[in-house]
């Protein structure tokens, strides 16, 4: 069953630290049973925020000139951050969900889907939109709501 937006005001009415409690102990039990490889609905519908102190990093993994990088793979987007131009991700193989740069991917991806940050209660509207991408997500919010109700 996928958290509807009624069970969000839920979660904002737990108080920080007790959520973050949530948070962290459902993010550690669902991803032991996750294997994000069947999945990989991220890489293939999200396209990351690319910090600029990893521009340089990301050319040199991807194998690709800073030129074919800028022209080929990496645009601004409305927000004023750099991310991929295209889904699925160019870094993702689609025929085995590998990332082809999984050590040297960017900080957006590593910590994808955010459901292990600190002030949980701050990162509540970015986990509304990455629940439908996410089935891990949808279940770390879903084992909450379930506690919480």
């Amino acid at each position: 069953m996928q958290p509807l937006p009624e069970d969000f005001e839920k979660l904002k009415s737990v108080p920080s630290k007790k959520l973050d409690d949530f948070f962290e102990k459902e993010h550690q039990s669902v991803f032991e049973k996750t294997n994000c490889l069947e999945c990989a609905n991220c890489c293939k519908n999200y396209s990351p925020i690319i910090e600029p102190d990893e521009i340089s990093e990301l050319i040199k993994h991807m194998g690709v000139s800073s030129t074919d990088f800028w022209a080929k793979y990496v645009e601004m987007d409305q927000d004023g951050d750099f991310v991929f131009k295209s889904q699925p991700c160019p870094n993702l193989d689609l025929d085995t969900n590998y990332c082809k740069i999984y050590e040297n991917r960017p900080r957006a991806c590593r910590e994808y889907p955010h459901t292990n940050h600190k002030k949980m209660n701050a990162h509540l509207d970015l986990l509304q939109i990455n629940i439908e991408i996410c089935p891990a997500a949808s279940q770390i919010v879903q084992n909450i709501i379930d506690k919480i109700s």
